[in-house]
């Protein structure tokens, strides 16, 4: 122990040496929370609404208006001729076509069947589809409620059947609290993996790695002592994206805290152990700062369940996502801050950190030792 606080001591004292470097470390992170949290929503707000009423009654009106009002659509003005309309589309001023038919007023009130149709720019695949769903739903809600209008008079008789959807842990559907507990798991990824694969490299580099090896201290004091620091800093970093998350994106704390530093722990262990194996294996620091953000940035991004639902991907990549250590800590990171959820909802995801952590400890360990010998 007295070899690894020994190790850790001298690590810290050249972080502390170092100001640029801590200031990364520390605050980076939080202003990465600020600017991805703010950037990436997949809320589509003022979508650019452009209306071709050719019934031109209240009913017509009234639809407009609840595209309007429901705050996702945004409308630019009233359209004739179709031409005009393809033209609007084509350079971008519209993303969205609502067209009412005429007659539309008539056929409602004498309940047949009426097609509304809504002209979508599919130029951006991810938004025509979102932008689907949310005409689909407006038309739908308009349309149930004019039924009832019709069918529910005195007298009339008519059983109403209606839904209730009810959503758990998120009931404003607000993309804020799924991207942000990503956004931690990917901050705190990226800086713990750099920061460790540099520390080892850069004794390499200076030429006092042949120091440290007619030192008395073994290769394991000397990973113990090198992660020790990096793992402090991490952490209060972490702890500051969590915080910062809380004030500016009104993200819940519905767990304990307890679990929640045991689940940042377990993931920055083992983010800072697959650090050092990389240091162990890269020769210059600009190697090891390409090869540690290629294995932590793109696996935590797309194969983490991050961004991408695992489900849906092939039966071959959903395999090789066990091996990506913020596929388990977003399980347990959402499951201690969205629902509140004790240990048993989660401890599997947890055991997988340690193993993982574990696993590229002894690896790192294993060849640090080699290279001594």
């Amino acid at each position: 122990m007295r070899k690894i606080l020994a190790v850790g001591s001298k690590e810290m004292r050249q972080i502390l040496r170092d100001r640029r470097t801590l200031l990364i470390l520390l605050f980076i992170p939080a202003f990465f929370l600020l600017l991805y949290g703010y950037a990436l929503n997949f809320d589509i707000r003022n979508i650019r609404l452009a209306v071709q009423d050719q019934d031109r009654s209240a009913h017509s009106r009234e639809l407009v208006s609840a595209f309007v009002n429901s705050g996702y659509f945004m409308l630019t003005g009233y359209e004739d001729s179709d031409a005009e309309l393809a033209r609007q589309i084509d350079r971008g001023q519209v993303r969205a076509v609502l067209s009412i038919p005429a007659g539309f007023e008539r056929d409602l009130r004498l309940k047949r069947p009426v097609t509304v149709q809504v002209v979508l720019d599919g130029d951006n695949a991810n938004t025509a589809a979102a932008v689907a769903g949310y005409a689909r739903m407006l038309v739908t809600e308009y349309g149930a409620a004019q039924m009832l209008a019709l069918t529910a008079g005195p007298g009339s008789g008519a059983p109403v059947i209606m839904v209730e959807p009810r959503v758990w842990y998120n009931p404003q559907l607000r993309s804020a609290l799924f991207l942000v507990p990503g956004l931690i798991a990917y901050i705190s990824m990226i800086t713990a993996v750099v920061s460790t694969a540099l520390s080892v490299v850069r004794e390499k580099e200076k030429g006092t790695m042949e120091q440290v090896r007619m030192a008395p201290v073994g290769p394991v004091a000397y990973i113990l002592g090198k992660t020790l620091p990096y793992l402090v800093i991490s952490f209060v970093s972490a702890i500051l994206i969590v915080l910062a998350a809380m004030l500016l994106f009104d993200l819940p704390m519905r767990g304990s805290w307890l679990l929640l530093f045991l689940s940042i722990g377990l993931f920055l262990v083992g983010a800072q152990a697959q650090g050092l194996l990389i240091s162990t294996i890269a020769g210059t620091q600009q190697v090891a700062f390409q090869v540690a953000l290629l294995s932590s940035l793109l696996p935590t991004m797309i194969l983490s369940g991050f961004v991408f639902p695992i489900s849906s991907m092939p039966v071959v990549v959903q395999a090789i996502t066990h091996i990506v250590p913020a596929r388990y800590f977003l399980v347990a990171l959402r499951a201690i801050v969205l629902k509140g959820a004790d240990i048993s909802a989660y401890w599997q995801d947890l055991a997988a950190l340690t193993v993982f952590a574990t696993v590229a400890m002894g690896l790192a360990s294993l060849r640090l030792r080699r290279e001594w010998a």
